[in-house]
């Protein structure tokens, strides 16, 4: 009997429909969990002893999976546990500590194939890492300062010309109840006469490369499916997130240093599935900007055409 594939995501992420319905069509087992099902709709059960290494399973009301049998897991961005009511805030953040340790210790203790396992994701979220890995495996990148000194701004500036501020880590947050967003913003040396705020956290500051295009470049297994992606509004050739109405999209192609380097880099972050953006200069070369492990997918192969649920769903089949 073939192995169950695990999926680990949030209940309305609907992407994450889209894998589980291909990799049904193709007959593989599919238990598919969110954490924040648990404790109060999944129950979690597991063992081990000088005999055996972790046994035992998940199970909700309908449905249950054997950990054992597990061939791969799918994990993207679920949600976070939810508890039943009537405990004060240090009860729920204990508890959600000892579910964390628990369910999240013997999932991350699995032995099988992960897009991705959490640790790696973990690790591959610092952007410094990122930079400094494709960096020794021969993908170009920019000129990156991360700095709290303003002084030190305005020395990098003098140093590469015009340069962009983004932020280190997610560019979301939440204010007053709204999901806002931050997108880079291309500055020139003019623009840096005020740097007031810069020396309350960390910022990244990079040179800015000339772009004839950007490509989303989605990396599943060794498989990669490239996008252009061209913008058509000023605010959208600094940041194509901020205006997605302006955008077009076309299939390219990979050159071969690329490729080469970033099946490296994901070997080396220890990730299966990974979205990368790069800058695609006048001259046609290709500069690394970043991957991310949980990076979207969906609205490129909706415009595109390319089959990358498909392949996701390959490639955990595969472990099967």
């Amino acid at each position: 009997m073939a192995a169950p594939v695990l999926v680990v995501a949030a209940d309305d992420d609907w992407p994450t429909d889209r894998v589980v319905t291909e990799l049904r069509r193709r007959g593989a087992e599919v238990f598919r969990m969110d954490t924040a099902d648990f404790p109060q709709r999944l129950s979690l059960t597991g063992t081990i002893d000088q005999e055996a290494d972790w046994a035992g399973g998940l199970s909700t009301e309908h449905r249950a999976v054997d950990l054992a049998r597990v061939g791969a897991v799918y994990y993207r961005a679920p949600g976070a546990f939810r508890f039943p009511g009537g405990l004060s805030g240090p009860e729920e953040r204990f508890a959600a500590s000892q579910a964390r340790a628990g369910l999240g210790g013997i999932l991350s203790s699995l032995k099988c194939r992960w897009m991705n396992h959490p640790a790696s994701m973990a690790r591959a979220e610092y952007k410094p890492v990122q930079l400094a890995e494709a960096r020794n495996c021969g993908l170009l990148v920019p000129p990156t300062l991360i700095t709290n000194r303003p002084q030190d701004v305005l020395d990098f500036a003098d140093a590469v010309g015009d340069v962009v501020c983004k932020p280190i880590a997610s560019p979301v947050l939440i204010e007053d109840g709204l999901l806002k967003s931050v997108y880079t913003k291309h500055l020139k040396r003019a623009d840096l006469h005020d740097l007031r705020g810069v020396d309350t956290t960390a910022h990244l500051f990079q040179g800015w490369v000339d772009k004839k295009h950007e490509v989303r470049l989605t990396v599943v297994g060794d498989r990669m499916f490239a996008a252009a992606i061209h913008a058509e509004s000023d605010a959208a050739r600094e940041d194509w997130r901020s205006d997605y109405g302006s955008l077009t999209y076309s299939r390219t192609s990979v050159p071969t240093p690329v490729a080469v380097g970033m099946r490296l880099l994901m070997r080396r972050l220890g990730l299966r599935y990974g979205a990368a953006d790069f800058v695609v200069g006048p001259g046609g070369g290709w500069t690394f900007l970043e991957v991310n492990p949980c990076g979207q997918w969906d609205w490129i192969q909706g415009a595109t055409d390319l089959p990358i649920a498909e392949a996701i769903a390959h490639d955990l089949e595969g472990a099967t």
